[in-house]
């Protein structure tokens, strides 16, 4: 089996002389102890990795290059965003802060739900890439469950795929980042460090590198990236519904140097949002939560 290994050096609790190496390994998908796995890793670096899993690179290989042509395109001026629905194009000028930086990220993107607007050329694809990806969610959210130890997984108001089953909330995101021009504003980066808000994110392997997970220690590493694997991180709402258990990982996309300044990098984030009723802790529901979230990043 194929693996990409990154490692760091981490300190164990309180035994500050006693150092283990973290591993953010490529996982089989297919092979008979994944499920555990990859529950590790999760649970260890609020990241895994997985190959030869169901979505066809065919398909993500297609999207990739039709919504580059769109983004470089005028056409999506046409799809500009709605303030009360935040379905449609998103230009760099509006583009997100991460909570508790000053600077815009460098990045232009869209925002896809099925019930929302999508250029007629490219619905096909990008919905049935949604629909695989929610399926293949629904399958990892069920793993992450069976190997939730029983005092931790109690907390869970309900099954964890029944939280996303039917969701409206869920968000589909395809990213661009530009070319770096070398006027960039001082400081700014393609994504500043953050979490994500939601239960967990599915994210194929982009086109160019640049991702970066923050270690126990606060080292950067990289995460793996080889096209047709499949990155899925925890968020926000996990790491609140399991009382911290799982953690919700900073991390980033860094900007290329070299020749790579001048490709383009396409992402594909799916957001898995639970239903807004969802309870996940005695503080929060899925909504109130969200809420919350929003009006700290100042998008609503």
């Amino acid at each position: 089996m194929r693996q990409s290994v990154t490692k760091v050096n981490i300190s164990v609790g309180q035994h500050t002389n006693k150092k283990y190496i973290m591993k953010l390994n490529t996982i089989d998908y297919l092979a008979p102890d994944s499920a555990a796995r990859f529950v590790e890793s999760l649970r260890e670096t609020g990241f895994g990795v997985l190959s030869n899993h169901p979505i066809q690179k065919q398909l993500v290989e297609d999207i990739y290059k039709e919504w580059y042509e769109f983004f470089l395109s005028d056409e999506k001026h046409d799809f500009l965003f709605k303030p009360e629905t935040h379905d449609g194009f998103f230009p760099a000028s509006i583009s997100e802060t991460a909570k508790g930086n000053t600077v815009k990220d460098i990045k232009e993107y869209y925002h896809v739900y099925p019930w929302g607007r999508i250029p007629d050329s490219l619905r096909a694809n990008i919905l049935a890439y949604y629909d695989h990806a929610n399926a293949l969610a629904s399958e990892l959210l069920g793993w992450i469950e069976k190997h939730t130890p029983p005092e931790v997984a109690a907390k869970y108001s309900i099954p964890l795929p029944d939280m996303i089953a039917a969701s409206q909330k869920t968000l589909l995101r395809i990213l661009h980042y530009p070319p770096m021009k070398g006027d960039e504003e001082l400081g700014a980066i393609r994504a500043a460090a953050h979490e994500d808000i939601n239960l967990i994110t599915l994210l194929p392997a982009a086109n160019e590198p640049g991702l970066q997970v923050k270690a126990k220690t606060g080292e950067w590493i990289d995460v793996p990236s080889d096209f047709g694997s499949i990155i899925i991180n925890i968020g926000d709402m996990l790491q609140e519904a399991s009382g911290g258990y799982f953690p919700s990982t900073s991390h980033r996309v860094i900007n290329p140097e070299g020749t790579d300044k001048t490709k383009s990098r396409i992402s594909l984030p799916l957001f898995l949002h639970p239903n807004p009723e969802v309870v996940l802790s005695e503080r929060y529901t899925a909504d109130s939560y969200l809420m919350e979230r929003l009006r700290e990043l100042g998008v609503i």
